[in-house]
């Protein structure tokens, strides 16, 4: 018996983006195979994710330091926000619950920091090894609840190879 058509469009849709992820990963080990440095690794991560296309409109990593986070690599449009506080912000929640976030309508969020007018939504993916955070790969999307669970499932395994190569 063969699956539905949307069943099959999901299938297809979560192994594409289990191959993206997965050469995204390769990337990061090959240049840390080539002592590629942390800001390095960072950065390639920040632009291998934007180079993906909508909804990814610009990818931002915070490291945690003390009790705030510091922008170190960033792709896509600037940002005045290069440092958080813990507890500031959707960055910030992110460290101070201990849990990703994924806000489908930043506008509808009460301490959103906003980096430009045009963002619609935010992941926030933790990078974290065990129980520490050492801290995270913030994504900003123009369009509206542009973020689901494959994109999430996406960033995940980034951000888990970043934990391991740090």
């Amino acid at each position: 018996m063969r699956a539905p058509g949307n069943a099959r469009r999901t299938a297809f849709t979560l192994m594409a983006t289990a191959t993206a992820a997965n050469q995204i990963v390769r990337a990061l080990r090959a240049a840390h195979l080539h002592d590629a440095g942390r800001r390095e690794l960072l950065q390639l991560a920040c632009e291998r994710l934007r180079a993906l296309g909508a909804p990814y409109t610009s990818v931002y990593a915070y490291m945690l330091h003390d009790a705030e986070l510091l922008l170190e690599a960033h792709a896509g449009r600037d940002t005045e926000h290069t440092r958080i506080p813990v507890g500031a912000g959707v960055c910030g929640t992110a460290v101070a619950t201990g849990t990703d976030q994924n806000v489908p309508d930043v506008g509808a969020v009460g301490n959103y920091l906003a980096c430009n007018l045009e963002t619609k939504a935010e992941l926030v993916v933790l990078i974290r090894r065990g129980d520490t955070i050492l801290g995270q790969l913030d994504i900003d999307s123009d369009v509206p609840a542009g973020f689901g669970d494959s994109e999430h499932a996406e960033v995940k395994a980034v951000a888990d190879a970043l934990a391991v190569l740090l």
